[in-house]
């Protein structure tokens, strides 16, 4: 099959394995796949992972149980075993054994083939278009945050980073009807956080007062959870969403003195990511910048990691 791999560098490979679907899995042929900040830190070294990267997608199954032949679905990217202590205590998305869908121990999506275990999978409903169901996975992470962290109408809330999730979670929490900002680079993002009505100040112009009662830290570099750390309020709550390729440089002072919570925040909720796609409470299509063959996936990286595309997506069979 026609794959992108990573090992070392990047490359477009138009002969490599067909995934085997193990016990319980099936084998989903993939129809869009879009790149993420966790997929470019991969490049950079992230996880160590070497392989097929990506974890986003929409696809069609075309090897598993009759129930789920030819349905268009999205997956989960979180392999489990079941049988450890997390599975057993509801914790299934930190199982022990776990691998993750192009990211920890096992091939992922950009690729025209991926194998997913049918405990994963989600059905998408008719009137969500391939260009919506493409951004489940990360609208699901989007979501986790107000599922970690009690969001009401009464509170400060900062985003800070207006790159691909940020500008997600942005969206998700607008449901809330709290006081909302989002801090961020790019005027390109920041644009899109104005035409959806959501207050959007260039970091720039931003002058910490340590008044938020949330911060979500989405920038993807150490500095922004510094600018986190001072803009939130004592005894607030920091949720963090970066992760960093390498040693990070952050000043974890403030965050005793201040008695700050961090909260780790990761995969979501598929369901409510779906339900509010489909319900049209969340916008996504214009956030896709390109959208090009798999065979120029490397192209693809380059553009995603450039400041004037905000979504880049990838389309194998091409």
């Amino acid at each position: 099959m026609n794959a992108l791999v990573f090992q070392e560098s990047l490359r477009y490979e138009p002969r490599y394995p067909d995934p085997v679907a193990g016990v319980g899995e099936v084998l989903v042929a993939v129809k869009l796949a879009g790149i993420c900040s966790t997929d470019l830190e991969i490049v950079r070294g992230y996880m160590g992972f070497t392989g097929v990267p990506g974890h986003e997608f929409v696809g069609t199954v075309v090897n598993g149980p009759k129930r789920w032949k030819g349905q268009r679905v999205v997956a989960e990217i979180n392999c489990v075993c079941g049988q450890c202590s997390m599975c057993q205590h509801g914790l299934a998305n930190h199982c022990r054994r776990r691998t993750v869908v192009g990211i920890a121990g096992r091939d992922g999506v950009f690729a025209d083939l991926v194998a997913v275990p049918e405990a994963n999978l989600h059905a998408v409903p008719e009137n969500l278009s391939d260009e919506q169901a493409v951004f489940v996975e990360p609208l699901a992470a989007a979501f986790q945050v107000i599922r970690q962290v009690p969001i009401e109408k009464r509170m400060k809330v900062a985003v800070v980073g207006s790159g691909r999730l940020g500008l997600l979670v942005a969206q998700v929490l607008r449901t809330t009807g709290c006081k909302l900002d989002v801090v961020g680079r790019n005027p390109l993002t920041l644009g899109f956080c104005d035409r959806k009505g959501i207050q959007a100040t260039p970091v720039s112009e931003v002058v910490p007062k340590g008044d938020r009662d949330v911060v979500v830290e989405c920038s993807g570099a150490p500095e922004g959870f510094n600018l986190a750390a001072n803009l939130v309020r004592p005894r607030g709550t920091i949720v963090l969403k970066s992760t960093y390729a390498g040693a990070a440089q952050l000043n974890l002072a403030k965050i005793v003195v201040d008695e700050i919570n961090v909260v780790g925040s990761r995969c979501g909720p598929f369901a409510d990511a779906i339900n509010a796609l489909a319900r049209g409470e969340i916008e996504v299509e214009t956030m896709v910048s390109r959208t090009l063959p798999l065979s120029r996936g490397v192209e693809a990286f380059a553009l995603a990691d450039d400041p004037r595309s905000i979504k880049v997506l990838l389309r194998p069979g091409g």
